[in-house]
């Protein structure tokens, strides 16, 4: 039977176990990505966590809400033996009605017909075959970047603080971008330093000759997956073509392995570009939204 619990309820080693019995399993799921994306979380747990739903919800001015935080890309049911979609749509009649609106990401689309549904983009490359294989089905355009930037002699560094990554990227994108708050980029510092601690995840970048950083990418490393989680970067690394470099090494690094290199996907077209150019796959999911709030409440979003 699925019942509601709360977030102080949660056995999270029963929790985490269950999720992790999913092959290639994407992290966002885990309970320590959403203690620190999303602290305070509930969720909708079926018998003795046989199929879990994380429920990140929120709450502002006396108004119970779901929404799915920034720097966390997908959620949805984790459960090793129902069909995804199947679930999907046995755990959303669960979600009390206290929620008045929800806004979340899902790894599946569902038939459920109380919510609007918009397909997002999500890139993926297996990295299976050998590099010379993975290589042969790059764009002419990322090999001839990938060719111009090695010209330049970047040379990679882990020395790299999630501190650093993350200013480095408010100095350069943050003003572009609405809705993240500083409480959270704080909360991704923390998922950094953990995964780092924990040897979950790791920051490599490229700094010029006068020790700049100048370029940064945040990866975390589950099993059978890395997530290119966080990146950073300049006007003087996106002219001298540095992503390119810096990924076509991390594919070098792990080709002929069962792992699948996640680029997480972006409706911007020139960064949509990017990940396609590997011989990447579209594998989408999908933003599910339902406000049931009184007008003028209901114009929130």
């Amino acid at each position: 039977m699925i019942k509601y619990v709360k977030n102080n309820e949660i056995d999270r080693e029963k929790w985490d176990n269950c999720i992790s019995m999913i092959p290639r399993v994407k992290p966002y799921g885990f309970s320590w990505y959403m203690d620190n994306m999303a602290p305070g979380w509930a969720a909708l747990i079926d018998d003795d966590y046989k199929s879990v739903f994380p429920i990140p919800g929120f709450k502002r001015f006396g108004i119970h809400y779901i929404a799915t935080p920034p720097f966390l890309q997908q959620l949805g049911v984790f459960s090793p033996d129902k069909p995804p979609r199947e679930a999907l749509d046995e755990f959303l009649g669960y979600i009390p009605e206290f929620y008045r609106l929800i806004d979340l990401c899902v790894g599946h689309r569902t038939d459920y017909s109380d919510y609007s549904i918009t397909e997002r983009p999500n890139y993926e490359l297996n990295l299976s075959p050998p590099y010379s294989i993975l290589y042969d089905k790059f764009s002419h355009h990322c090999k001839r970047n990938i060719e111009r930037s090695a010209r330049e002699k970047p040379e990679l560094t882990i020395d790299v603080t999630s501190g650093e990554l993350i200013e480095l990227f408010i100095n350069n994108r943050g003003s572009e971008i609405k809705g993240i708050k500083a409480r959270d980029y704080k909360r991704l510092q923390n998922l950094m330093n953990y995964c780092l601690d924990l040897k979950k995840g790791r920051i490599v970048g490229v700094r010029t000759k006068g020790n700049k950083l100048v370029y940064g990418l945040f990866l975390i490393e589950a099993e059978g997956s890395i997530i290119l989680l966080f990146l950073a970067n300049t006007r003087e690394s996106r002219e001298k073509r540095t992503g390119y470099f810096v990924v076509n090494e991390l594919i070098k690094e792990s080709a002929g392995t069962c792992t699948i290199l996640d680029f997480e996907g972006s409706s911007i077209p020139s960064v949509a570009l990017f990940m396609e150019s590997f011989g990447t796959v579209n594998v989408p999911y999908y933003r599910i939204y339902r406000n049931r709030l009184c007008w003028p409440l209901k114009m929130l979003r």
